[in-house]
């Protein structure tokens, strides 16, 4: 029998009546279901997180810390259980689900920690002027299908701390690990503060669109964030948009191949390559292009595709049928346009399952679809470059700033080429390296707003200005 799931709403566990179907994209099954929540339901949920608002946002830094500390030990203490469920929904290797799991209860207690201080701007003989930050109310949280847990630990964690209260809806493709901490937590936080409803892709513009949801904090595609920056645009509601991105790797001369090339191909194919910050361009310097290349397609050669489940998988599924699709039809589009690749470029004929072969195309032009757009699934497409003025411009000629990498054996050079590319994170050296203590947000088409630290914090808060005048006391 299917295992059925709760929403949390008002620090129960609820039925809404309709359910949908959760499939595990290694083998097409359903493995669970969960309520379809509709605009009723959706209602219930806002309106329990604005009754908890009224006492949650009086609330001191160390009664919020303890709520997020609880959820952190929750997480911690049902690893095993867990990443085995999110292997299950999502498709990822074991090994890549126990570090989303102890990474999103790291991030709880990490962030726990982090307070927003009255600011003092003025404090003259005539006047005293001190800034606050005050939560913004009621946060809809919408999470995406590739890190379900970890994107909404990076959600709800901050809203409590900054004293909001949140109704989050995770994907309908991979809820189940959520649901299962929300059943985990439901008796830890304080009824109504966290509330988390399943529905399908149409509960989003409601959560979007609702009156008494006072901020939105998104993570998603590009073209799904104008839908909601839209959507919010007619109460004004405040917005954090972590968007799409078609991030580069730049690899210099003097890189070593063969120290760099097991780490420039995880960085592409990390969760299967569905991964926002993942290298889905790499410029390599033609002076090591052929030998680098060489050894990306040999270490391609060692590493399992299969069910994420199984000892031995390095690169599990494509999460969804969709995704699986659009992946599919890039690569078809490469073939079709004569490029060259290394490896892959054929649909694995195995049967059930979303999978797709590692695929690494050799020196696609700039303009190919399989380049200019985001893949997000196992595909590499390398491309070769004569000079760092040549190769910023092409990193930088995107529509997108996320991330980007530069691997160098001098780290002052690459952080010279860092500092002149058009991202909102840049690594030197290493790949996917995120602090919840540093910023998180992207430049131009990948994003609004920031994540992580006190300035992903401050998303949460507006700010107060507070001044007296001290030379005109009323008695």
């Amino acid at each position: 029998m299917v295992t059925q799931y709760k929403n949390l709403i008002n620090g129960e566990m609820v039925e809404t009546g309709e359910w949908l179907d959760v499939v595990n994209p290694a083998n097409e099954e359903v493995i669970g279901q969960v309520p379809s929540c509709d605009a009723d339901d959706l209602d219930r949920a806002v309106a329990a997180a604005r009754a908890a608002f009224k006492t949650w946002k009086n609330t001191s830094h160390e009664e919020r810390q303890a709520a997020c500390m609880a959820i952190s030990a929750a997480i911690k203490e049902n690893a095993d259980e867990l990443y085995r469920l999110l292997t299950s929904e999502q498709g990822k290797p074991h090994a890549q689900a126990k570090g989303e799991i102890f990474g999103a209860a790291g991030i709880s207690k990490a962030q726990s920690t982090l307070k927003l201080e009255d600011v003092i701007s003025e404090d003259s003989d005539t006047r005293l002027s001190r800034t606050r930050r005050v939560p913004v109310g009621v946060v809809g949280g919408i999470v995406p299908w590739n890190f379900p847990l970890m994107m909404a630990i990076q959600k709800i964690v901050p809203a409590l701390m900054s004293g909001c209260t949140i109704v989050l809806k995770p994907s309908p493709f991979t809820p189940l690990t959520t649901l299962r901490v929300a059943e985990l937590i439901a008796d830890k936080v304080p009824a109504g503060t966290v509330n988390i409803i399943t529905g399908e892709d149409a509960l989003g513009p409601m959560i979007t669109g609702h009156p008494d949801i006072d901020k939105i904090t998104f993570t998603g595609s590009t073209e799904t964030g104008k839908k909601i920056m839209e959507g919010a645009s007619s109460d004004l509601k405040r917005i954090t948009l972590e968007l799409g991105g078609n991030d580069a790797s730049i690899v210099l001369p003097d890189a070593d191949p063969k120290k760099v090339a097991e780490q420039l191909f995880w960085s592409s194919f990390q969760n299967a390559g569905q991964v926002c910050i993942a290298a889905k361009r790499v410029y390599i310097h033609e002076d090591i292009y052929d030998e680098l290349s060489a050894a990306l397609a040999e270490y391609a050669a060692q590493v399992k595709v299969g069910d994420g489940s199984q000892q031995g998988t390095g690169v599990g599924p494509i999460q969804n049928k969709k995704q699986y699709e659009r992946v599919l039809e890039l690569i078809e589009d490469a073939k079709d346009n004569g490029y060259k690749f290394l490896t892959g470029g054929d649909k694995d004929p195995s049967g059930t399952g979303y999978y797709v072969p590692i695929t690494i195309l050799d020196n696609p032009p700039e303009d190919a679809r399989i380049v200019a757009e985001e893949q997000f699934g196992p595909v590499m497409p390398l491309m070769k470059f004569s000079s760092e003025e040549e190769v910023i411009e092409r990193a930088n000629n995107s529509e997108y700033g996320l991330a980007g990498a530069v691997w160098t054996a001098d780290t002052d050079k690459g952080v010279e080429i860092a500092e002149r590319l058009e991202t909102g994170t840049v690594w030197v050296n290493e790949f996917m390296h995120l602090s919840p203590f540093a910023p998180f947000g992207g430049h131009k088409q990948s994003g609004f707003g920031a994540e992580y630290g006190l300035d992903g914090m401050k998303e949460f808060t507006y700010p107060q200005v507070i001044t007296i005048k001290k030379d005109n006391v009323v008695a």
